[in-house]
């Protein structure tokens, strides 16, 4: 089968006309990184079995279908479907499919988004855009699998059932709740892209209602007068009033955690993207500024775990955070007058992950990028590679072939029509 190229989800308007198109001057390095990420995919595809047999699952659990990163042995860790990394491994290697034309990708891409399928039930959780549309919704762009449409619906009714209208959010957690009683983090502005998709696939306008109240109640209650996000807030879900603003991963409840703050620059320009409402544009951009204009934001764009983190110059780098930045900033730079400033930071950061920070062919279990950060407050996964950090990085990779080409960009949504 021939591919039909996508965008996952890149970008979906015509270039703007003013803005500059960057040849890709680093053309060659961003090959070999391709040639790179080719060969690590197939040796991550020879160590899943080996991993697999060295932790043979109990009776009775779930079995360990994706990658997420390589333990202090450096043996490679699998999780289950229900973990919140589990697409992110079949969602890269349809994204790889992409990037090298090479439609032999397509076989395992298919054979580990199969194994993602019993989530789209699975109600216990906001991490259902994560998981099910980085997999099935990347997939449906290249096959339109009717089955993939069908699971895609599933999953967005599924994660509808967290919504609460009077919060007007969907409900982040259903762990610690001795300690939150309705918890939001910034995170899930990025699972609300399965929501668009599911309206455009069926033309149910619910869908789109929960992201639009979801983006704007996260949009009140967030932010930070810089513009800096706190990871988590906590709602009385009664009377939908604010109870707290902490963290669960940052350095401090006032302190800006990196990857939270990608995941806000991310999420508030895909909200314009299926909205075109001028307030989400306003606040991508603001974000970014706050991003770009940090001081603690080092020279190569790739960001400390948290700007705020105490021990800074010492503190672990978080690629997993650099990738989605850049990935963001590619897309945002489509809409905004800005667009040269921001191409030019995405450049940066991209160069800078794929000459400094991709691992040595045939190592680090087969995963392309080094030195991202999950959770240094829970001493977990600190310098390690991590599943999310590489598909960001792909996609931020095709953004960046997309726009460099100087051509439009096809809009590469799921589904097509209004809301």
């Amino acid at each position: 089968m021939t591919f039909r190229p996508f965008l996952c989800p890149l970008i979906g308007l015509t270039l703007l006309a003013g803005c500059q198109t960057t040849k890709p001057a680093a053309s060659s390095v961003m090959r070999a990184t391709l040639k790179l990420a080719e060969t690590q995919a197939a040796l991550l595809l020879r160590e899943i079995p080996v991993a697999q047999a060295r932790k043979p699952v109990a009776a009775g659990k779930a079995p360990l279908v994706s990658p997420r990163t390589v333990d202090g042995q450096g043996n490679l860790v699998l999780v289950a479907s229900r973990d919140w990394t589990s697409g992110f491994w079949p969602g890269y290697l349809w994204l790889l499919a992409e990037a090298t034309g090479h439609d032999k990708w397509q076989v395992p891409a298919r054979q580990y988004t199969a194994l993602i399928e019993p989530e789209k039930t699975n109600a216990t959780t906001h991490d259902m855009g994560f998981k099910v549309y980085c997999s099935f919704g990347t997939g449906y762009r290249y096959t339109q699998d009717p089955a993939y449409k069908e699971v895609l619906l599933t999953s967005a009714r599924t994660l509808s059932t967290r919504f609460n209208p009077v919060v007007g959010a969907i409900r982040s957690w259903d762990h610690h709740q001795d300690v939150w009683g309705f918890p939001v983090i910034i995170d899930n502005m990025l699972n609300l892209e399965l929501l668009f998709a599911a309206t455009r696939l069926s033309g149910d306008s619910s869908f789109y209602k929960i992201a639009v109240q979801h983006a704007n109640t996260t949009l009140k209650n967030h932010f930070r007068p810089d513009f800096s996000t706190y990871h988590v807030v906590d709602y009385n879900p009664t009377t939908g009033a604010v109870v707290t603003r902490t963290t669960h991963q940052g350095a401090a409840p006032e302190s800006a955690w990196a990857r939270g703050q990608a995941w806000a620059l991310y999420g508030y320009t895909l909200m314009y993207r299926e909205t075109r409402d001028p307030r989400y544009l306003a606040q991508a951009e603001r974000v970014a500024g706050y991003l770009l204009n940090h001081p603690n934001l080092p020279a190569d764009g790739v960001p400390y775990w948290d700007f705020d983190a105490p021990a800074i110059p010492n503190e672990p780098r978080d690629a997993s955070a650099g990738a989605l930045i850049a990935s963001a900033l590619y897309e945002l730079s489509t809409y905004s007058p800005q667009a040269a400033i921001y191409r030019q930071q995405a450049d940066k950061t991209l160069a800078s992950l794929a000459r400094d920070y991709t691992a040595p062919a045939g190592t680090n279990g087969g995963f392309l990028l080094l030195h991202s950060t999950g959770s240094k407050p829970g001493n977990s996964e600190i310098d390690v590679p991590l599943s999310y950090a590489d598909y960001y990085f792909m996609e931020a990779l095709l953004r960046q072939q997309h726009l460099a080409t100087g051509r439009t960009v096809v809009a590469g949504r799921v589904g097509a029509g209004g809301k």
